[in-house]
């Protein structure tokens, strides 16, 4: 049974799916982005409560410092893999359509 989120938190989740594939937006971005700039540490809040994490990247959400941030509120290990795995895949796949 998936948690029930408020507007606020799927608009944070809505957002963070217009983040491209193998690249990383900050936690600030996505505050202006739903237009709420001021509410940075609620982003990171909403992240993690996503839900989906498999389908809405929060992983991608990185900190204005380019540190990486928590993931799923734990520490950064998994989080890094992933936005390695996911830069690695992406050069791949662009030097195969070349």
């Amino acid at each position: 049974m998936t948690r029930t989120l408020t507007p606020f938190e799927w608009a944070v989740l809505k957002a963070t799916l217009d983040i491209p594939f193998g690249e990383t937006r900050t936690y600030a971005w996505v505050a202006k982005r739903i237009g709420k700039p001021r509410a940075v540490r609620a982003v990171g809040s909403a992240l993690r409560k996503n839900p989906y994490p498999l389908i809405i990247p929060c992983h991608r959400v990185i900190k204005s410092d380019g540190s990486l941030g928590r993931y799923a509120g734990k520490d950064t290990g998994r989080k890094k893999e992933l936005i390695e795995l996911e830069k690695s895949l992406k050069a791949r796949l662009e030097s195969v359509s070349r």
